[in-house]
């Protein structure tokens, strides 16, 4: 039940995610590192493998589609790291600090946990729950 709940939680953060990359892209323009090349197809595209990824979680019948968006999503949050690396770095060069660390030391610690979570919760790993036999 809990990693049923914990599916559709990230299948809403990603579906939310990828709508903003879509319909708000200048923040995530803002923080996409320099060498990323064709930054706006990059944020719009993410947005729209977000969003495909999120319908494939909200899956109760495909466990193949489901386990392929899981992957998929997992993917595209280790591909996206780099930006949120840069994000920090431009934001505590700021002189006010910007958001501060209270907001990026948790959320550089959030994302190999929201790797897990959708590899657990989309039925690709039952890692550290498996049962011996």
């Amino acid at each position: 039940m809990i990693q049923v709940v914990v599916r559709l939680l990230l299948a809403v953060f990603f579906a939310t995610a990828g709508y903003l990359h879509l319909a708000r892209p200048e923040p995530f323009l803002t923080i996409m590192p320099p060498w990323v090349p064709m930054a706006e197809a990059v944020v719009f595209w993410t947005g729209i493998a977000e969003l495909l990824g999120a319908v494939a979680l909200f899956q109760g019948v495909s466990i193949p589609l489901r386990r392929a968006g899981a992957i998929g999503l997992a993917l595209y949050a280790v591909c996206v790291f780099p930006a949120n690396i840069h994000h920090f770095a431009l934001d505590m060069a700021r002189p006010d600090g910007g958001l501060g660390l209270g907001y990026h030391i948790p959320r550089m610690f959030a994302q190999p946990l929201v790797i897990w979570l959708t590899l657990w919760s989309g039925g690709v790993t039952d890692w550290p729950f498996r049962r011996r036999s």
